[in-house]
This record gives structure tokens, C-alpha cells and sequence, in this order.
């Protein structure tokens, strides 16, 4: 189920689908401890000033359907890990409600519940013993566990050995074999490596069609994106946004990028030649753009760069990369001595264009950043990092990363 303002979960089956989670009207506040002495501190419980709070969750209503994975998004700070927390039971509200049904399962942080002097086996008991489950069952589902963390190898040993690879994998592991009936996971897929993070998710599609429902949390967007049925968007302790995972997770990456476009760009360099602008040009041929920011499905950008030299610079070569403005990864550099242009020295006030060919890469946001150095690579003039947004809409859909040139025949 997928929708722009909510669930449709009912009290039970006859009025609509029945709910796993309902939280209702939650505030969470944290007292924040002030920096002093002792005497600091008497003197404000004398005069009875009154203590700095934070408030982490303000007025939230999520209901989770039984069945339905939620995804949950939002910057550092924005409330996720206190939400989950407040429906695991480790942390209580200020106020309003929270309400299950069935048995829940975590995974909120890393080695949570798992004492350090304790093995792995002890561990895994340990936390059947808390989940209510008998010792016989545990005893059955513990080479389950052991196998689907791969710690075959060390699973006698103390976990305070572990790496934070090993804490998460048996913690991943515990938590979905014991087989809740509700499962919250925070973060397990930044940790793990690429296999057990494929692992990770066969069993939380094993976990939707079972009928289980999911509540996670994740900045990895391209995958919470595919296994939520809806997504919450979380921002300063509110709900921004819930629904449908295409259009909020839109939506938070757009506000994400606004918010740290600025904090992103760098700029660098000895400064003997520097960039003084660095515009989009009209893709159809037209003159400069408003703005730092190119939203267009046109295969083709155009970019006028200028720069003025303090003095002559011999053998100049300017560069560009552009870069996913999501994960930073670079998709495409190269420069005018690659490209086979030689340009003439420095000296003064100059300026040059660059058309760039995007058609081959997928739709999304991209930065670009611009470098004027040297030709033998070893002084940089001037590196501007990061200093104009493309916001690429592909006309023609298609999966993947690259476009790659295609053609069908049919047999005769």
C-alpha cells in the first residue's frame, strides 16, 4: 500500500488493514545539562531556573499496517533513532502514545543488548532469554544464526573482540530469527560488507511476504526506496512527508541538497589564475542561466567559465568532473588536455566554454566542479569544488547507471 498522506490501517481486518504500529501524538524531550560547576548547580536548583530542554519528537502520528515496511529518512539529528527507540521500549515519551501488536524485534544500534564479556553463543542465548523465547527453541534457531552471520569461527569468543562488522551481523542475525512479528532496524546496511548486506535483504523481502511488518531507517536512499511500501520523512522531530517512496525520498534529497549546496562547495589554490564565474548557458543556445542551479531533460549542458591571471602562466589547462550529488561519486572528469586543446598562456582576464553530453547517464542531481592548473598536474591555480547543481530528467527511462546503445532483432 502506497500513499501520499497515510495508512489506511484500520482497528482490525473489517476496517481496513490491521495496524502494527500506531504511534499517537508522540513528544520526546531531552534535558540538556548545562556547563558549570557545583556551585552552578545549586544555585540554579536554588533559584529554580528552569532547565534547558531539546526537543527531539514533536506531536509524530505514524501507523505501520501489519505487512508494511516503512522506511524512515531525515538528516542527522531529525528524530529517527528517538522514534524507534521510543517503539522498542527503550525510550519513554514526553507525552502522547505508542502502541504494538505482536512481538518486536531490534536492531538500534551497534552491539546493543550484547555484553561485552559474554560470547557470541552466550549472547545469543542471552537475548532469546529477553525476547521471552524458550531455551529449547533457541537452541534449535542457533545454527541459523550463527550460519547467517557467517561467525561460525569466533562465535565462542568474548564479542568485545568483535569488529563493528561482526557486532552488526550477529545482531542482524539474532534479531530476524527469532521471528518477530515486528522488526526495527537502524542503519544495519552501512555496516555490513556487500554479501551480507544482500543477505540482509533477501530476508527482509522474506520478512514482506511472510506478512511482517518493518519500520528502518537508512540514508542508503536507492535501498530503502525499494523495500518500503511507504517512507516517512523526518525533519527537526516532525513528519515532513509520508508516502509514496519515489516522491518523499524526492523530496527529502531535494531539501538535503538546498540545505548543504552551500556547505559542500570549496574552493582552493596558489590563486595565480582564479575563476571569477562559472555559469550555465541556455542549452538551446541562449545566454547565461539565473542561478547556480540547471534543471532541464536536454542531452546536452552548456557552462561558460572566466578567470582573470595575476600574471602570465604558461601551459594552462582547465578541467571539470561532474559527481552524484547524492553519493558524491564521481561520474565523469576530464580536461582540455585530454581533449587534445592547447591553450594559450594566461595573462589577465579570459574565459572559455564547455558542452558537455549527459545523455548517458541516469536521471538525478549532479555537481560540478572546475579546476585551472598546470600543465604537468602539480600546481593547482584554482579548484572550485561542487559550485553549480544539475538536475538532470531523463526523457527516456531505463535501469541502471549509464545508458548503453541497443538494438533488437527478432529471429526469423
Amino acid at each position: 500500500m502506497k500513499g501520499k498522506t497515510g495508512s489506511t490501517c484500520g482497528a482490525d481486518d473489517s476496517g481496513g488493514r490491521e495496524w502494527a504500529i500506531d504511534v499517537s501524538h508522540v513528544v520526546k524531550r531531552f534535558r540538556l545539562a548545562r556547563a558549570g560547576s557545583v556551585k552552578t548547580a545549586i544555585i540554579d536548583a536554588v533559584r529554580r531556573r528552569p532547565a534547558t530542554t531539546f526537543t527531539a519528537l514533536d506531536d509524530v502520528s505514524l501507523r505501520v499496517c501489519r505487512g508494511e515496511t516503512v522506511g524512515i529518512v531525515g538528516e542527522n539529528g531529525a528524530g529517527k533513532s528517538t522514534l524507534l527507540s521510543i517503539i522498542a521500549g527503550t525510550l519513554h515519551p514526553t507525552s502522547g502514545t505508542v502502541r504494538t501488536r505482536g512481538t518486536v524485534s531490534s536492531l538500534l544500534e551497534l552491539g546493543a543488548g550484547f555484553h561485552p564479556d559474554l560470547t557470541g553463543r552466550e549472547n545469543v542465548m542471552l537475548y532469546g532469554a529477553i525476547m521471552g523465547i524458550p531455551r529449547a527453541t533457541m537452541r534449535r534457531r542457533f545454527d541459523e544464526i550463527v550460519e547467517f552471520a557467517g561467525l561460525e569461527r569466533f562465535i565462542d569468543q568474548p564479542v568485545r573482540f568483535y569488529s563493528s562488522g561482526m557486532y552488526v551481523r550477529l545482531g542482524f542475525s539474532v534479531a530476524v530469527q527469532v521471528d518477530p512479528d515486528i522488526l526495527l532496524v537502524d542503519e544495519v546496511l552501512a555496516v555490513g560488507d556487500a554479501d551480507f548486506q544482500r543477505k540482509c535483504l533477501e530476508k527482509m523481502d522474506e520478512f514482506r511476504h511472510a506478512g511482517k511488518s518493518m519500520l528502518l531507517i537508512s540514508h542508503d536512499i536507492a535501498t530503502i526506496r525499494r523495500v518500503s511500501d511507504r517512507i516517512a520523512y523526518l525533519s527537526h522531530g516532525r513528519i515532513e512527508g509520508l508516502g509514496d517512496p519515489a516522491e518523499i525520498s524526492k523530496t527529502y534529497l531535494d531539501d538535503s541538497i538546498r540545505a548543504n549546496a552551500a556547505a559542500r562547495r570549496r574552493e582552493w589554490g596558489t590563486l595565480d589564475a582564479q575563476f571569477t564565474s562559472a555559469e550555465f548557458l541556455d542549452p538551446a543556445g541562449g545566454g547565461p542561466v539565473s542561478g547556480i542551479v540547471l534543471e532541464t531533460s536536454e542531452s546536452r549542458i552548456r557552462v561558460r567559465l572566466r578567470w582573470n591571471a595575476v600574471k602570465r602562466l604558461d601551459g594552462p589547462v582547465v578541467g571539470f568532473s561532474l559527481e552524484e550529488a547524492e553519493s558524491g561519486r564521481i561520474v565523469h572528469g576530464s580536461n582540455t588536455q585530454q581533449a587534445g586543446l592547447a591553450m594559450q598562456p594566461l595573462d589577465g582576464a579570459g574565459g572559455i566554454e564547455l558542452t558537455l553530453e549527459i545523455g548517458s547517464v541516469q536521471a538525478g542531481d549532479y555537481l560540478l566542479s572546475f579546476s585551472l592548473h598546470n600543465s604537468d598536474h602539480s600546481v593547482n591555480w584554482h579548484r572550485l569544488e561542487r559550485c553549480l547543481l544539475l538536475r538532470y530528467r531523463a526523457r527516456k527511462p531505463w535501469d541502471g547507471v549509464c545508458a548503453m546503445p541497443a538494438t533488437w532483432s527478432a529471429p526469423r
